[in-house]
């Protein structure tokens, strides 16, 4: 008696039907369509005010035709790439691995040759003040972000108000400094302190809030803080903003051209740059500080508890870890470094108004801690070079460069979702796992 074979079955499918060049072209359509309706008013038509007072206004439909044409394109491109990538396995499969392992000891060696290479800054550009006062700028918002990043990065509490503490830390200098005639270096810690003191203010209030509702409150405390500079003239000097704030000094010796200078001590011709370099060396001590400051509570039981808040919050409580005292930490130190690079912002400046603290400044460092991935003190400071120094990089567009920026941002996050440099592993973990008792598992062995 002979069996009979069984009919031979259809081969399974994968669950993904073959993409068709009507599929790729009806994607692109719906792109060009969604960039006609952006760019209509951004690119389309351009507006000015008349030397009447009327409002002018012309065309440019050839540059915007230009721009769908472009993202018309594009969207095709992107899609074949993913057709030809996918069964590939992605750029890795044409990367050898030779190659990528190269690249990962490289990568080692980045954050040591970063840190040679800005302190060498002064000595290869000593006579470009432009790439002096940028390099500022830009060690500026690295402070910034990694001041952020501890509240964003390792508590894992969206704050959209830290513009206030920088603004605590530029005022706090400039009141005390004069009304009080104290030095910067006296009034450095207490700018650090009396920000980390609204910090904590700004903790209390919102230590039952979460997620899109936390961000909503410190929107509105940083506005708050804005808003009270700019009316509290007697205090603060309203939007006139307060003038003649003094420079720092090198522990009392002032670096001015006078007989008691820095360089009449030292014996030799006095130059501008002096306090331009001095500067960028005093923000590099800073953002260092900073960085230091945030390995060492990184492990420690402090920052485990960031990390474990930024996680789950319900298992945080059900382990007992005290959330009070872990978010006010947390506030606390972050408004802290965001106080000590206002101090230094004002110093540098001589003059301080409510126009430097708006919202747009706590987006972008936001934007920086984000970009460069949460938790990630590397990726803050590439994040911080890119977007600073992108600008700059940028300004020979004109009224293209924000849009530009924009797209190049898009890109990226696209490419790293997590940051450049994203990772969310935690500081202390188990190297092995071990075994428990049999009793404990409803499988009976360990």
């Amino acid at each position: 008696m002979s069996a009979s074979l069984p009919a031979s079955s259809p081969p399974a499918s994968n669950g993904s039907e073959p993409v068709g060049a009507g599929f790729i072209l009806k994607k692109a359509v719906l792109s060009a369509l969604v960039a006609l309706g952006l760019f209509s008013l951004m690119v389309g038509v351009r507006t000015e005010a008349g030397q009447s007072g009327q409002l002018e206004y012309w065309t440019r439909f050839g540059e915007l035709a230009s721009l769908v044409g472009a993202v018309f394109v594009g969207s095709i491109v992107v899609e074949l790439l993913r057709l030809w990538l996918g069964p590939r396995g992605g750029l890795g499969s044409f990367v050898p691995a030779s190659v990528q392992s190269g690249l990962s000891v490289a990568g080692r060696y980045l954050a040591p040759a970063l840190l040679i290479f800005t302190l060498l800054v002064p000595v290869i550009f000593y006579n470009q003040r432009y790439i002096l006062d940028l390099g500022i700028l830009v060690l500026t918002y690295v402070m910034l972000g990694w001041g952020l990043n501890v509240v964003v990065g390792l508590a894992g509490l969206l704050d959209l108000g830290y513009v206030a503490f920088y603004a605590v830390g530029a005022y706090s200098y400039g009141l005390l400094s004069t009304t009080f005639g104290l030095s910067f270096w006296i009034c450095l810690p207490l700018a650090g302190i009396l920000a980390a003191f609204w910090g904590v203010l700004l903790g209390f209030p919102v230590l039952r809030l979460r997620g899109d509702y936390l961000a909503i409150v410190t929107l509105a405390f940083g506005e708050i803080i804005r808003l009270v500079l700019i009316n509290w003239q007697d205090v603060t000097g309203g939007p006139n903003g307060i003038s003649g704030i003094p420079r720092p000094s090198l522990f009392g010796i002032p670096l001015t051209p006078g007989p008691d200078g820095l360089a009449a001590m030292l014996g030799i011709p006095f130059s501008p740059t002096h306090r331009i370099v001095f500067l960028f060396y005093l923000i590099l001590a800073l953002a260092l500080l900073t960085n230091w400051v945030t390995i060492r509570l990184r492990r420690l039981p402090i920052g485990r508890a960031w990390e474990a808040l930024r996680e789950d919050e319900v298992a945080c409580r059900a382990l007992g870890i005290n959330i009070t005292t872990t978010k006010l930490t947390a506030f606390a130190t972050g408004a802290m470094f965001g106080g000590f690079a206002g101090a230094f912002f004002a110093t540098r400046q001589g003059f301080i108004s409510p126009e430097s603290f708006t919202f747009q400044e706590s987006a972008l460092v936001l934007a920086i801690v984000v970009l460069g991935g949460m938790g990630s003190q590397l990726g803050v400071a590439l994040a911080a070079l890119a977007m600073i120094g992108g600008f700059e990089l940028f300004r020979s567009l004109e009224v293209y460069r924000m849009l530009v920026f924009g797209l190049a941002m898009v890109l990226v996050m696209i490419w790293r979702p997590r940051g450049i440099v994203g990772h969310r592993s935690p500081t202390v973990f188990l190297e092995k796992s071990k075994s428990i008792s049999s009793d404990l598992v409803k499988e009976g062995h360990g």
